[in-house]
């Protein structure tokens, strides 16, 4: 099976690097699929969305992705986040809460969190 390399970073830390299948990410653009042989593309992410990696182990690693860039070459893809967080490490209670909250920025993260830990927005 066909693999690439992928590295998810966010501005304080790598978050997940590793061999995948598939990348799935948000754009300024629309949703973008990303398999090994990929043409080169830039992309900006957008704010409170989702990146979905499938691992050559089999695994899916969800992230809520918080702006940045993705960036594709023919042997790598590269996700560089503003902030990030893995679906594993996300608090479901503060992001349910933050859901109520005024400014719309803080609640597309709040979805976007929630989302990525596989609850409901």
């Amino acid at each position: 099976m066909a693999e690439i390399s992928v590295e998810l970073v966010a501005v304080e830390r790598r978050l997940w690097s590793g061999q995948a299948t598939f990348v799935v990410a948000q754009t300024t653009e629309g949703e973008i699929g990303i398999m090994p042989g990929h043409e080169p593309v830039l992309g900006q992410l957008v704010e409170g969305g989702i990146v979905k990696i499938n691992t050559t182990d089999g695994d899916t690693v969800h992230a809520a992705v918080h702006g940045g860039f993705l960036s594709v070459t023919n042997e790598r893809v590269s996700v560089l986040a503003e902030s990030a967080e893995l679906a594993d490490e996300i608090d479901v209670e503060a992001a349910r809460a933050a859901l109520s909250a005024e400014d719309e920025a803080e609640r597309a993260r709040a979805s976007a969190r929630l989302r990525a830990a596989g609850q409901p927005a």
